[in-house]
């Protein structure tokens, strides 16, 4: 499995890095703004009820005016009912549109991961992309939702109850807002280890779960070879690692807290004391200490939670950055801006001095594929065939651009793959692949994944299906407890392996592509199957055309023609028995072949 690829991002600030998500987040803005406002106004609300407090103290408590106590007590009362009702509006105008940016991200993330291709998926553990769509996208979501929202009014009602505080006498003002401007020294320090912390443990939880779905994927090989202690240790200890990296942050946090908690205790402090003395000199009277103070407790929440909003909004950026990363990759295989399209394909395909290497090629490596000139006429069965790391499989990818050609082309009746758009391309162009990937639907939609021309549950639907199942010999499909409806399980892992190699290949057969790119699909079927199986290709592929990657001498005679790869080039093409009569090579290679053939037989025999 490959591991993250150091991918370069810019150092944007936090707050043109969050930025980015404006595009998702614009349409349902209108809603955001007003949960904000309800915010707002929740806090403005919370802060008039010291300002009310003064007005019963310094008046009907002060004079004992019982029926003025009772109204200003409904007053207080009438502003926390509205304040509640305001923090209720809050997340009615919010958790709705947070929802959808949610959804949207997500919708387009995998989108994103479809149409890159196979090179980046390469490079990519599984674990860090899906740790990103679920992990990363819900904290964006949360944070939309909750910590963006709390931050800005937070803010803004601590710079209203800080001009408040001098209302009353100008040195309370002052000693509170002094006290407390080592916070924003703090919250600096903050942001710069919490940042890198908070990234770090994200990483490490995408790398987590990658060793998890590695784990259960393999798990048989796991119990085969007794391996299930040695994948647990191997976890143990990058749980443990992303466990010391929480505490990290949890120390981080929890520096910045005691901050947030002593310094406006400090602040209390001294403002008791200089607001004692301004009350025994005359300059403060008892109300406006009692209302100061009822106005500082106010403050009191949003302050403390400036540290909690802030290390959230750190995380919000982190899984911003990890989420556009993914969105920054370059995708060199796309779509042309001026595509042609070919009507009635005849299946002419051909490689005209094709080079290939990988993108982690070392550059003093030669080409992978070095020079390839191969013509396949239409309706012609060309067998593909050379020693291991030849460069057969590399080449079979080329015709439907899973990989583009690093020099030369390759075309479909005379038109360059690069030339169409990929939903046609893929459309003349079928594979199967030896390592058959199945997914958990039904058997049906499983063979018909490549006609979304058909409709479900139609007699030519099914036609094709039976067709194809034929051709495959995937008889077995009518034993299945409900039939080509049954659902066959994550990556048909519930199925042999010879099993979902005929699926596979009926996927392909159904297709119907004019050109039909076989990768060794028979490997896993054993002999009288992968006989009865090359028969009923062989009256499919009288109109296809077909690039078949031979592991057996079966295969090959399959075949009209044979090309011999050697070393990245083709350096024979011709009939089986004229190239088996004058290349030495390809008579070592059909010999290794049969070498195998004879092993597999004798394991059969043995079982």
């Amino acid at each position: 499995m490959a591991t993250t690829p150091e991918t370069p991002t810019p150092h944007l600030s936090t707050a043109r890095a969050l930025g980015r998500l404006l595009p998702f987040a614009r349409p349902v803005l209108p809603r955001l703004a007003l949960g904000a406002l309800s915010a707002l106004a929740a806090s403005l609300l919370a802060l008039t009820i010291p300002l009310v407090l003064e007005v019963i103290v310094g008046g009907p408590i002060a004079s004992g005016n019982l029926t003025a106590i009772v109204w200003g007590s409904a007053a207080v009362l009438g502003l926390g009912l509205a304040e509640a009702l305001m923090v209720w509006l809050r997340r009615w105008f919010i958790l709705g549109p947070a929802t959808m940016v949610e959804y949207e991200l997500r919708q387009s993330f995998y989108a994103r991961l479809q149409r890159l291709p196979v090179a980046f998926h390469d490079r990519w553990q599984s674990g860090q992309l899906l740790s990103r769509m679920m992990q990363d996208i819900s904290m964006l979501r949360r944070w939309l939702a909750f910590g963006l929202v709390l931050l800005v009014v937070n803010v803004l009602t601590i710079a209203v109850g800080s001009l408040l505080l001098f209302r009353w006498h100008w040195l309370l003002g002052a000693i509170f807002l002094v006290t407390s401007a080592p916070l924003w020294y703090a919250g600096y320090r903050f942001e710069k280890s919490y940042g890198t912390l908070a990234r770090q443990s994200q990483d490490q939880a995408g790398d987590l779960a990658t060793s998890v779905e590695e784990s259960v994927h393999g798990i048989r090989v796991l119990k085969a070879f007794g391996r299930g202690t040695h994948a647990l240790q191997k976890f143990t200890r990058q749980a443990e690692t992303l466990r010391e990296t929480e505490l990290d942050k949890a120390r981080a946090v929890g520096r910045i807290w005691f901050w947030l908690v002593l310094l406006p205790d400090i602040a209390f402090a001294l403002c008791l004391g200089a607001g004692v003395y301004l009350t025994a000199i005359d300059q403060l009277r008892v109300d406006e200490l009692i209302a100061f103070f009822a106005m500082a407790t106010v403050l009191r929440w949003p302050m403390e939670s400036i540290g909690f909003l802030f290390s959230f909004m750190l995380d919000a950026r982190t899984a911003t950055d990890r989420i556009f990363e993914v969105f920054d990759e370059e995708n060199p295989i796309v779509d042309p801006k001026s595509p042609v399209s070919i009507e009635n394909p005849t299946g002419a395909l051909s490689f005209e001095g094709v080079h290939f290497r990988y993108q982690d090629a070392a550059p003093s490596e030669r080409d992978l594929l070095d020079g390839i000139d191969l013509v396949l006429n239409p309706g012609e069965t060309m067998a593909l065939v050379g020693l291991t790391g030849s460069g057969k499989t590399t080449l079979t990818t080329l015709p439907a651009r899973l990989y583009d050609v690093t020099a030369g082309r390759v075309s479909v009746d005379g038109v360059d793959v690069r030339d169409l758009t990929l939903k046609e391309l893929r459309t003349h162009v079928g594979m199967a692949f030896e390592d058959a990937t199945l997914f958990s639907q039904s058997v049906r939609d499983n063979v018909l994944l490549g006609r979304e021309d058909l409709e479900a549950g139609s007699p030519e639907a099914e036609a094709v299906l039976r067709e194809a199942l034929q051709v495959a010999q995937a008889h077995f499909v009518d034993d299945l407890p409900d039939g080509v409806d049954t659902i066959i399980g994550e990556e048909g892992m519930s199925l042999s392996g010879g099993q979902r190699q005929r699926l596979a290949l009926a996927r392909a057969v159904a297709a119907r592509p004019a050109v039909l790119v076989l990768d060794d699909p028979l490997s896993a079927l054993d002999v009288d199957t992968e006989a009865l199986v090359e028969d009923a290709l062989r009256v499919v592929l009288a109109d296809t055309t077909a690039l078949v990657v031979a592991h057996r001498p079966s295969t090959v005679m399959l075949a009209d023609r044979v090309a011999l790869l050697e070393n990245g080039r083709v350096t024979a093409v011709g009939r089986h028995s004229d190239l088996l009569r004058e290349n030495a090579h390809y008579r070592h290679v059909i010999s290794s072949l049969e070498d195998e053939v004879t092993r597999v037989k004798e394991t059969e025999v043995n079982l």
